[in-house]
């Protein structure tokens, strides 16, 4: 076999058993475009951050402040550590430094903890005889709470999304009246979703059992909300939600600024007495690995 014949020969083996070209690689399938009743809120799981979902495999951090304001805060003297079953009503005032981190363990099924230091002020109301101080004033650890979220029905063209969560409260500082968490409390809630073409509304409720409570277990939260995509960048959301007899009005803006970030502008109002007066929440939530730009619904 002649020379030139063995360099051809060569060629062949190599071009069959060699790396493809570039040129003939096949470029990655696009993703399927979401039905229309996802546009709000994509494919992800609800989290307990008002209008967040996650993903499988994907992380959220979410550090983010809070204030509270209350000039009608109701109290007995007796849970703060003093004689008087009666109630009054004093000046409250707090801010509150939290880190929330989240992890979609599959499709159906994510963890989150979260985890809270505080400072916070209490004025007696005038009306209160009692040997409670004039202002109590308390800083230090938080709440420190754990969630398992879970879908238990996917939202179809026919029915909606279905999914509960369990929370786990832990004791701790049970001296101090204002910030600490004298008992174990544990929360277990369901909730519903339901996508339409004019917004994404949400229901929930949850029963709690509370270690230092004198009757133990009681109605949690309960809320009606609505999610709505303004562009690719901006979401809106609108709530009321209570436990027992306090209820809130809660208003928030997410501005989506990149890929893997958003800024959450939150303000809760109190409807009843009960509840805190105003309390603005601001924070950015980071999520891990980077999201695509989501595709577009189809209509």
């Amino acid at each position: 076999m002649s020379r030139n014949c063995l360099s051809v020969a060569a060629l062949v083996v190599v071009g069959l058993l060699g790396p493809r070209p570039l040129a003939a690689e096949e470029p990655p399938a696009s993703p399927k475009p979401l039905p229309n009743y996802l546009r709000d809120r994509g494919e992800g799981l609800p989290t307990s951050m008002f209008g967040t979902y996650i993903r499988r495999g994907e992380w959220i951090v979410y550090p983010f402040f809070e204030y509270y304001w209350d000039n009608d805060f109701e109290y007995k003297p007796e849970e703060l550590g003093y004689a008087g079953d009666t109630d009054y009503r004093g000046r409250f005032r707090a801010n509150e430094g939290l880190l929330f981190l989240g992890y979609g363990l599959t499709g159906n099924l994510a963890f989150e903890i979260e985890a809270a230091v505080i400072s916070a002020s209490l004025e007696k109301s005038p009306d209160d005889p009692s040997a409670v101080p004039a202002r109590i004033e308390e800083s230090g650890l938080g709440d420190v709470e754990g969630q398992l979220r879970f879908r238990m029905a996917r939202e179809t063209e026919t029915h909606p999304e279905l999914f509960g969560y369990a929370e786990l409260t832990i004791p701790h500082a049970k001296d101090k009246v204002l910030i600490g968490t004298p008992g174990v409390e544990v929360k277990a809630g369901v909730g519903v979703v339901r996508g339409f073409g004019w917004g994404t509304l949400t229901a929930r409720i949850a029963v709690q059992y509370e270690g230092a409570s004198s009757s133990h277990f009681d109605l949690g939260e309960y809320a009606v909300e609505y999610l709505k995509r303004l562009s690719p960048r901006l979401r809106v959301y609108l709530g009321v939600e209570g436990t027992q007899d306090e209820l809130e009005l809660i208003g928030e803006l997410q501005w989506h600024f990149a890929r893997n970030a958003f800024l959450r502008l939150n303000s809760a109002f109190g409807l009843t007495s009960k509840a805190i007066g105003w309390a603005p929440e601001v924070g950015v939530v980071f999520t891990f690995p980077t999201r695509r730009s989501p595709p577009a619904s189809r209509q």
